[in-house]
């Protein structure tokens, strides 16, 4: 059971930042409802929650507000994804993909549009995303020991699968007609645009913070280590399997929603570490709202920066968070 902490108690400052990236998170959707090709007043987007039937409500309710509500529960599966992964992996360079899982996902969804049946493209990049998970799971086992994936053996393995996923992917493109190119380079690259129902992420967002909570304490002290966590009472094969099932799950829903976005996973817990600390009872549900309003407004600009031309929401996280990162390592250093 997870170990209970007495010590660690989160001060009203942070507490008061938690709400500050709900009331930002709230006002990033109302902006995603607001801005687009189309202006869309905040009495049409008022109209378009009521279930108003007017051009400017229908919209807001049947185009922006899914994708809107997407790009959140992407945003907020990756960033927590990349919390538990740097803090299980015990590495700040971690992120979401380091185990393959955009590797299988995008071989899933690539073959797919290949074989001319694009609707199956999202359970396909689950389907994918799941097989790599178990492949690393597998290959990286350790017969015979107690502590059966290691740090170490997972990164490694993911690293290898994620090569061969990568092999896979060019071979496709290679083969791929002409005209099928251009949409699988945007799946690839991060793309919410064909995005229709935003529940199942949202699900997945809910129940991913519900479950790896109340197993906070116990990352805590896993952070400083494997014999600690062990000598102070942590179930340390039970409880690391159990999280990075959690993050792989996470992970998964993220690329099935929107294609390999880039940066968000491993950008915003590095920034919030700096900010609130490293007690993940305050970090994931932070990671979790942080990164869903820093893609909700990525995907804004993609959409509004060039209208009536849509953009790829992974270029602008890319842009954004190259420089952002490089100012996090930098600031890190000195």
């Amino acid at each position: 059971m997870p170990v209970r902490d007495p010590v660690l108690r989160p001060p009203g400052g942070v507490l008061i930042l938690l709400a500050g990236l709900a009331l930002a998170a709230l006002a990033a959707l109302a902006l995603a409802l607001a801005v687009g090709s189309v202006p869309v007043d905040l009495a049409a987007v008022g109209r378009g929650l009521a279930g108003g039937t007017d051009t400017g409500a229908t919209i807001v309710r049947d185009l922006r507000l899914p994708r809107a509500l997407a790009a959140f529960a992407t945003g907020g599966l990756l960033a927590f994804a990349g919390a538990l992964m740097q803090v299980l992996l015990r590495n700040p360079l971690a992120d979401p993909y380091v185990l393959g899982i955009s590797g299988g996902a995008a071989v899933g969804a690539l073959a797919t549009m290949l074989a001319g049946v694009t609707a199956l493209a999202a359970p396909a990049a689950f389907a994918g995303a799941l097989a790599s998970t178990l492949l690393v799971f597998g290959l990286a086992r350790r017969g015979g020991d107690h502590a059966a994936w290691t740090a170490t053996r997972l990164l490694l393995t993911g690293v290898v699968v994620a090569a061969g996923w990568g092999a896979l992917i060019a071979l496709m493109l290679t083969l791929a007609p002409d005209a099928q190119v251009k949409g699988m380079l945007f799946w690839l690259i991060g793309d919410l645009s064909a995005v229709t129902h935003a529940w199942p992420a949202l699900l997945t967002l809910g129940f991913a913070v519900a479950v790896a909570l109340p197993f906070a304490r116990d990352l805590n002290v896993l952070a400083r280590g494997e014999e600690g966590a062990i000598a102070l009472g942590v179930a340390v094969p039970r409880v690391t399997l159990l999280l990075y099932a959690l993050a792989a799950l996470t992970t998964a829903a993220a690329v099935t929603t929107a294609g390999s976005v880039g940066f968000v996973g491993l950008v915003v817990p590095h920034a919030l570490r700096l900010v609130i600390g490293n007690d993940q009872r305050l970090l994931l549900p932070a990671s979790a709202l942080a990164g869903g309003t820093l893609l909700t407004l990525a995907d804004t600009l993609a959409r509004s920066v060039a209208a009536p031309l849509q953009l790829p929401v992974g270029v602008i996280t890319a842009l954004i968070g190259v420089p952002l990162f490089l100012h996090l390592l930098e600031r890190g250093r000195t």
